[in-house]
């Protein structure tokens, strides 16, 4: 995975926040995580839904019954940057609940069928939605 991470990365870098292959023509930015435990800086690439000023992330791992690293990560360390097409932007990570959740989810599941897949194929109760908020 992380070599297709990298590869993500640098065409990402290389063309402004445009890809190929399975992210081409979908939203996607690059989430920069500081470990929780060993404090080891990481970049991500993630989907993401424009919520007002603020971009949604979505910890659905494909569908896998345990939270991504980049999760334990922001809610250790929930102040960091993202890169959305050629900008470095600083935000700060929180966890949405209620009908907040609901209404980014069901939106994501409807633009992004296979979010739904993943939401049937979890054992989580439900797929944590994080919203990051620029400052």
């Amino acid at each position: 995975m992380s070599d297709w991470n990298n590869e993500v990365i640098e065409e990402f870098r290389a063309n402004d926040g445009a890809v190929g292959g399975h992210f081409e023509g979908r939203p996607l930015l690059l989430l920069h995580h500081q470990g929780a435990r060993t404090g080891t800086r990481r970049v991500s690439p993630l989907m993401y839904q424009k919520v007002g000023s603020d971009f949604a992330v979505f910890a659905s791992k494909g569908g896998a019954d345990a939270n991504p690293s980049w999760f334990h990560n922001l809610r250790a360390n929930p102040e960091t940057t993202i890169e959305v097409g050629g900008e470095t932007i600083e935000v700060r990570a929180h966890e949405v609940q209620g009908d907040e959740r609901e209404a980014i989810w069901e939106r994501q599941k409807r633009d992004y069928p296979q979010f739904g897949d993943y939401e049937q194929k979890t054992a989580r109760e439900a797929i944590p939605v994080l919203v990051l908020r620029p400052v």
